[in-house]
């Protein structure tokens, strides 16, 4: 870092013997810019073995909101791209998609933000702004796809680099404001598992207190789907493969129920007891012994990702009305609701009682 430094300035001086202009300020922003590394931690290859990295964000445009992260959510995703389970990663991939910070830096066109605010920043981080869904706050959803926290292409033709780092340029339409009083530890999480069970239960109106959600595995998107459930005054039911959960979803995540998935004794008796489902499990599993324990025009919604088919018996959608659907992420409409970002008693210390700013 010293030596880039010395060399910097090296060129700068030998620039300006031959004429004193012609270092712009633009120029001398870029070679700044350059000066300034961000510290991170990378990939290199299949095996996911993270080791240190040093690289350069792009320069803080007009519309740029730059942070300096404190707390980035660990994320299964990190895991799917660090080891290129898709096939399609750039190496070296800085991961982390769920980013809190401080601001630090804002472009001149931007007015939400300011230094010293508290700032979010999810799983994606640029969209085309132009289609419906964009125009609708879905840009999640973009027609031209949109432009994930790492792994994607950003606006300056490089490969996007995560929240596994000191600092991050982010478009501010794609930055979340966090109340000052927000533990940002507990806030960063909100940004990945948070927003993704979030969106699909207001979308279904999964908040009307006193309804029954089943909640398929407990894992980060588990917790997460528990402690909304709680906050929206719903009884919720944790079903999973194994016991040892039961204690963190009944004392920890203040569950209702707990059930061994693999008791048929237990599942019978739960059989069309639910109105909604969030199906939060990665792992091969049948669908039917779910959809029995819905009841009529019950909602089941998958959010995590099986094998790339489903088994499922046609018999259990058309008897009693019932709707198997996906969803991924939120858009920044549902990111920032106010409901989303401004219940931390209820979602991130714990989801206990009930809390009207988060319905």
């Amino acid at each position: 870092m010293i030596i880039k430094s010395i060399i910097y300035k090296m060129i700068l001086f030998l620039l300006s013997r031959f004429d004193p202009f012609v270092i712009s300020y633009s120029f001398q922003h870029k070679i700044n810019h350059m000066m300034e590394n961000c510290l991170g931690w990378a990939a290199r290859d299949p095996s996911g073995v993270l080791s240190p990295y040093s690289f350069n964000r792009r320069v803080v445009g007009s519309d740029d909101v730059s942070l300096k992260i404190t707390h980035c959510g660990i994320c299964y995703a990190d895991i799917i791209h660090t080891r290129n389970k898709f096939g399609n990663s750039k190496y070296p991939v800085v991961p982390g998609h769920d980013i809190v910070g401080i601001v630090k830096e804002v472009g001149s066109n931007v007015g939400v933000f300011k230094v010293g605010d508290s700032v979010g920043v999810g799983t994606y981080v640029n969209s085309c702004r132009e289609c419906e869904n964009c125009e609708e706050g879905l840009e999640i959803h973009c027609s031209k796809g949109p432009v994930f926290t790492f792994g994607g292409v950003d606006v300056d033709g490089t490969i996007t680099k995560g929240g596994y780092s000191s600092f991050i340029v982010v478009h501010q339409r794609y930055c979340y404001r966090i109340a000052d009083d927000y533990p940002l530890g507990l806030a960063a999480p909100l940004l990945c598992a948070g927003i993704t069970v979030y969106t699909p239960m207001i979308r279904h109106k999964m908040n009307q207190p006193g309804k029954s959600l089943g909640v398929i595995g407990l894992g980060g998107l588990g917790h997460m789907a528990v402690k909304f459930g709680k906050a929206f005054r719903l009884n919720v039911t944790v079903f999973s493969t194994s016991m040892s959960k039961k204690e963190e979803a009944l004392t920890l995540l203040g569950a209702d129920k707990f059930v061994l998935s693999s008791d048929e004794q237990d599942m019978k008796a739960m059989a069309k007891s639910l109105d909604f489902i969030i199906n939060t499990a990665s792992g091969d599993h049948p669908f039917d012994p779910y959809m029995s324990l819905l009841k009529t025009a019950g909602i089941l919604v998958l959010v995590g990702f099986p094998s790339p088919e489903i088994k499922l018996s046609t018999i259990s959608l058309l008897t009693g009305m019932r709707t198997v659907c996906g969803s991924v992420t939120g858009g920044t409409k549902d990111t920032r609701n106010a409901g989303f970002l401004c219940c931390p008693q209820d979602i991130s210390r714990g989801g206990n009682g009930g809390n009207s700013e988060c319905e």
